[in-house]
């Protein structure tokens, strides 16, 4: 029990430590597009802008892009971007698997034949067809991420509903609700403490980790769809660099450009993004 309290510690505090990383960078992204130095005394084969494709130890921490402007910038608008949305999404997951639980433990068959419905016509739908009308149809004056996000959360959420429900169903359902009750136990206590707490939260919690990694990964994808057609983004305004940047920087080190650091630290952004969802999964594991 201790070894295991101990590992549950661990893992709480590297997803703490992700997400405090990430937050950080957001709430203090600089705004706005940043002006390129041009370098008026280049000489032949010189770059024209003045500390461009400068490495991490001659721009700490991350060096520069083609056009001198930090990369460090780029992921902290990126961070800016996602992190609200996909907190969000997560939270509407939760919020909805949990509902599918509890509505198992509860006689209300109807309530549950309503959500199994749900589950089975949102779960049909073609997602990334569905997601990119959604990005498609946005105004241009109003393209964020969060609509997009919760979109994918509500398309997301069938799958995590009929597991917790599954998992509220091996549980006894309404019969195991009434034999806490029989014991004396208060309607609260079973719910939030028994069913959600003991035995749906390895469940809700993973399921609304994962959404919220998928909607940093999906606006990636996005924005880097967006970049290569030279399309304004789909999920945040001009000015703003999405972490798809990173990556697409890191493409063109393939065709000659020195901008392998670019690809690293796009691709390091994205295994801590990862690393916080599996941290968040392992530290809600059930007992």
């Amino acid at each position: 029990m201790r070894g295991k309290r101990i590992n549950r510690t661990f893992w709480i505090t590297i997803s703490v430590l992700v997400l405090g990383l990430l937050a950080i960078g957001a709430v203090l992204a600089p705004e706005g597009a940043p002006t390129p130095v041009f370098n008026a005394h280049r000489e032949l084969g010189e770059c024209m802008y003045l500390d461009c494709y400068l490495a991490p130890w001659q721009a700490f921490p991350m060096g520069t892009d083609e056009r001198g402007i930090p990369l460090l910038r780029y992921a902290m608008q990126g961070a800016s971007i996602v992190i609200v949305p996909a907190i969000v999404a997560g939270f509407v997951v939760l919020v909805l698997a949990t509902i599918a639980g509890l509505v198992r433990c509860r006689d209300a068959k109807w309530l549950d034949t309503a959500l199994q419905g749900f589950t089975e016509l949102v779960g049909a739908l073609p997602r990334l067809v569905v997601i990119l009308v959604v990005a498609v149809v946005l105004p241009r004056d109003w393209r964020v991420l969060m609509p997009i996000a919760l979109t994918w959360a509500i398309l997301a959420s069938p799958s995590a509903m009929d597991e917790a429900a599954t998992t509220a169903e091996r549980l006894g359902g309404a019969k195991f609700v009434e034999a806490l009750k029989a014991h004396g136990f208060s309607g609260v206590r079973i719910f939030l403490y028994h069913v959600v707490w003991l035995n749906l939260r390895a469940v809700i919690v993973r399921q609304a980790a994962e959404v919220a990694m998928q909607v940093v990964f999906l606006e990636i994808a996005l924005s880097y769809l967006a970049k290569a057609q030279g399309e304004p983004s789909f999920t945040h305004p001009e000015g703003v660099e999405s972490w798809a940047l990173l990556l697409y920087q890191g493409y063109s080190a393939i065709l000659g450009e020195p901008l392998w650091h670019a690809m690293f630290f796009g691709l390091v952004l994205v295994a801590l993004t990862a690393v916080m969802a599996q941290a968040v999964r392992l530290a809600a594991r059930a007992q």
